[in-house]
C-alpha cells in the first residue's frame, strides 16, 4: 500500500507543477488555487480538533503515523509552491525586460534630431 501512496504523491507533484506552469493569472487558475487553499485550511482545522483522525487516515493509506502523512503533504505543497514561484519569477523577468526595452526606445535620441544637432552644433 505504501508504494501506491508514493506513486500518488509523485503524481500529485507532477500534476500540480504542470498545472501551475501552464496556468497564468486567469480566473480559472486563481479559483483552483483558492479552492485548494480552503480545502487545506479545512483539513488543518479538522486535524487540530480531531488529531486521531489524521493518524487513522494515514493508517488507511498504509502510512504509519499522521505526522508522516502531514510531512508528505507538505512536501507536495512545497513542490507546488516552488513551481508557482518559478513561474511567477519568469513572468516578472519577461515583463521587466519588455519594460526596459520600451523605456530604452522611448529615451533614445531620434536620428533626425541627432543629425540636426550635429549640423547646428
Amino acid at each position: 500500500m505504501i508504494i501506491l501512496v508514493q506513486i500518488v504523491l509523485v503524481l500529485a507533484v507532477i500534476v500540480g507543477a504542470l498545472a501551475l506552469m501552464r496556468g497564468g493569472g486567469n480566473a480559472k487558475h486563481q479559483a483552483v488555487r483558492r479552492i485548494l487553499l480552503v480545502a487545506f485550511a479545512a483539513v488543518a482545522v479538522l486535524s487540530v480538533f480531531v488529531p486521531g483522525l489524521l493518524t487513522r487516515v494515514a493508517n488507511l493509506l498504509g502510512i504509519g503515523r499522521g505526522t508522516d502523512l502531514v510531512l508528505y503533504a507538505l512536501i507536495v505543497a512545497f513542490m507546488v509552491f516552488m513551481a508557482s514561484s518559478f513561474q511567477r519569477a519568469r513572468q516578472l523577468e519577461a515583463r521587466i525586460t519588455k519594460l526596459a526595452r520600451r523605456i530604452a526606445l522611448d529615451e533614445a535620441p531620434r536620428p533626425d534630431a541627432a543629425a540636426k544637432e550635429q549640423r547646428d552644433g
